[in-house]
């Protein structure tokens, strides 16, 4: 089994992380936040022989689904979500997409629940629930190979905002507290926004780190 690697396209007016994994010398990719031009991401994947096996979301906000509709059409592959966000994906002022011009819903073919195992083939994970960004916020950690892809609940030395529909400060905190910093020192970060880092470095660096973390 090769190594588990992980690729990103930076897409969208808010500049966002399009992850997709897949092991080496294989060419099933799964693929996380298709942020915008889901056809574009179909093109460059395919360039490389990629065959989409599956799209997860790490939560229902506007910018990290304006590529979904096209690139699941494209690749017929099935979409997947915390159950908890079912709500905000399915309406345009809760996911803040009509605020920003272009409203959009999410067609996600299955909720998942906390703790639920993902993947395809030989890229296996499991889904923590990380409510605080949004109701249904969660991240995608692959134990074996210290992967964690934590969407907007945990940024560079940063957080996700809590102030759009079901946001909520306190459990962002707990959330990063309780179920992320438990993860060992060396799990790389790969989150929605901005640059890779560890979960070490967060537990040293980030305002949220401590007793008595606020913002």
């Amino acid at each position: 089994m090769g190594e588990l690697k992980i690729g990103r396209m930076v897409m969208g007016a808010a500049a966002t992380n399009v992850y997709f994994l897949y092991r080496e010398g294989e060419k099933d990719v799964l693929v996380f936040d298709p942020a915008a031009h889901g056809d574009m991401i179909y093109q460059k994947l395919s360039e490389h022989g990629f065959v989409v096996r599956g799209i997860y979301l790490t939560h229902g906000h506007f910018d990290h689904i304006y590529g979904l509709k096209a690139l699941k059409e494209l690749t017929e592959a099935n979409v997947f979500a915390y159950e908890e966000e079912k709500e905000l994906c399915g309406d345009v002022e809760m996911n803040v997409s009509d605020l920003f011009g272009r409203a959009v819903t999410a067609e996600v073919d299955t909720y998942l629940s906390d703790g639920a195992e993902i993947g395809y083939g030989d890229i296996k994970g499991r889904l923590i629930a990380t409510p605080g960004h949004t109701q249904g916020s969660c991240c995608y950690y692959f134990e074996a190979d210290g992967i964690l892809l934590s969407g907007d609940t945990l940024f560079e030395e940063s957080v996700g905002r809590t102030d759009f529909p079901t946001g909520s400060t306190s459990k962002l905190v707990r959330s990063i507290q309780d179920k992320l910093f438990v993860l060992p020192d060396d799990t790389k970060v790969f989150p929605g926004h901005g640059e890779q880092t560890t979960i070490g470095h967060e537990k040293k660096y980030n305002p949220v780190a401590g007793p008595e973390a606020f913002f």
